[in-house]
C-alpha cells in the first residue's frame, strides 16, 4: 500500500509554510505525496496561490495532492506576524511534531519530514529538549529500529554524508561528552543506516580528529589517543570498516570523499560547514537510529525572508526526495 509523508509545519512565524507550498508546487505531478500537519489558514496564505484541502486521514492525501496541498488541519491559537517568532505557537508547533511522529509509529505515514523550527520561543514555553532531534529521540524512546540506538544526526549534501558524535552541545564543553562507547554507538548506527537506508552493502566509515593534526601526537591533545583511536578499533572488531582518526580538514576535498560512504565527525560546525560548502541550498538532515525516517532542510526558520516570497525549497524538496527513498528501502 502507498503510504503518504508526513510534513510538520514547523514555526509558523518563518519559511515553513512557504517551502511547503513551493514544494507541493515542485512535486505534485511527480514527486512522493505528502500532507502538511499544520494551520491550514496559514499554509493557505503561504504565497503563490496554492490550493489548499483539508484531510481528515493521511491515506485521503494520495487522491488530493496532485490538486491541493492536503493539510491534517490542528489550527493555531494566535494569529500570526511573520518574522515574529513568539512562545504563542508552541503549543500547536509541539503538537504538530507529535502528531506527525504518531502517524509514523502507526504506519499511518511512511516517514515524517519536519520544516525548520526555532528554539527560542519554545524554550520560553518550557520545551526541554535542544532541539528537534532530541525531541524525536524522546517520542520514540520506546521502539527501536533493528536494534539501532538513536538519535544520530546525519547531514547529506551530494556524495557527502556526515553524521555526528555530539549535537547540540556548546564547542567548550564537546571534549567531556566524547566517550568510546558514544563513539563506536554512532559508527555502528551509522554503518547500519547506510547499509539498510542508503542501499551500501559494505560501507566505509571514516572517523574525524578532534584535535587540529589528529593531536600531533598528543602535543595537541589527547582525545585521539585515549578516545578516538580506542573507539576506530571497537568499530573494526565489531565489523565497522572504520578508518582514522583523520585530520578534519584533509577529509572533506572531493578525492578524500571517494575513499568513505560516510563520515563520523566529533562535533557540530565539523559536519555542518563541509555540508553547506558543498550545496548550500540543498542539503539535508537525517536522524538516524530512529524506528521512523526523519528528514529535514539543513536551515532554519529564516524569520528574516519570512513573509516576503523569497524563501527556497531546495532544501526541503531534497529532504522529502530523500524520505522517500529510505522509506522504500526499509519497506522492501
Amino acid at each position: 500500500m502507498i503510504r503518504p509523508l508526513a510534513l510538520s509545519a514547523g514555526d509558523p512565524a518563518g519559511v515553513g509554510a512557504e517551502i511547503i507550498a513551493k514544494a507541493w508546487a515542485a512535486l505534485r505531478h511527480d514527486g512522493p505525496p505528502f500532507v502538511a500537519i499544520g494551520d491550514a489558514q496559514s499554509l493557505a496564505s503561504a504565497g503563490g496561490g496554492v490550493k489548499t484541502r483539508v484531510v481528515t486521514r493521511p491515506q485521503d492525501a494520495l487522491s488530493a495532492f496532485a490538486e491541493a496541498l492536503p493539510v491534517l488541519d490542528i489550527p493555531l491559537l494566535a494569529p500570526v506576524v511573520a518574522g515574529r517568532p513568539s512562545p504563542a505557537y508552541a503549543p500547536q508547533v509541539i503538537r504538530w511534531i507529535e502528531t506527525g511522529v504518531g502517524l509514523a509509529l502507526s504506519g499511518a505515514v511512511s516517514g515524517l519530514v519536519t520544516a525548520p523550527i526555532a528554539k527560542a520561543p519554545l524554550y520560553e514555553a518550557g520545551f526541554k529538549f535542544p532541539g528537534h532531534t532530541e525531541f524525536l529521540a524522546e517520542l520514540t524512546a520506546a521502539e527501536t529500529y533493528e536494534g539501532a540506538r538513536g538519535p544520530v544526526m546525519m547531514l547529506t549534501a551530494g556524495d557527502l554524508r556526515a553524521t555526528l558524535v555530539t549535537i547540540h552541545t556548546a564547542l567548550a564543553k564537546v571534549p567531556g561528552a566524547l566517550s568510546i562507547e558514544a563513539i563506536v554507538n554512532s559508527g555502528l548506527v551509522t554503518a547500519q543506516a547506510l547499509r539498510k537506508d542508503f542501499g551500501i552493502a559494505r560501507p566505509r566509515l571514516a572517523v574525524a580528529a578532534l584535535n587540529p593534526h589528529a593531536g600531533e601526537g598528543g602535543a595537541l591533545g589527547r582525545e585521539e589517543i585515549e578516545i578516538i583511536e580506542p573507539a576506530v578499533r571497537a568499530l573494526r572488531d565489531l565489523g565497522v570498516e572504520a578508518s582514522g582518526p583523520s585530520p578534519a580538514d584533509t577529509l572533506f576535498h572531493p578525492e578524500a570523499r571517494t575513499r568513505y560512504d560516510g563520515v563520523l565527525c566529533m562535533y557540530h560546525d565539523q559536519a555542518l560547514i563541509p555540508v553547506k560548502m558543498l550545496d548550500f541550498w540543498g542539503g539535508v538532515n537525517v536522524t538516524l537510529g530512529l524506528p521512523i525516517v526523519r528528514t529535514s532542510p539543513d536551515h532554519g526558520a529564516g524569520f528574516d525572508i519570512a513573509g516576503r516570497g523569497l524563501a527556497r525549497p531546495d532544501s526541503l524538496i531534497a529532504a522529502i526526495r530523500l524520505a522517500a527513498e529510505i522509506a522504500a528501502r526499509r519497506a522492501a
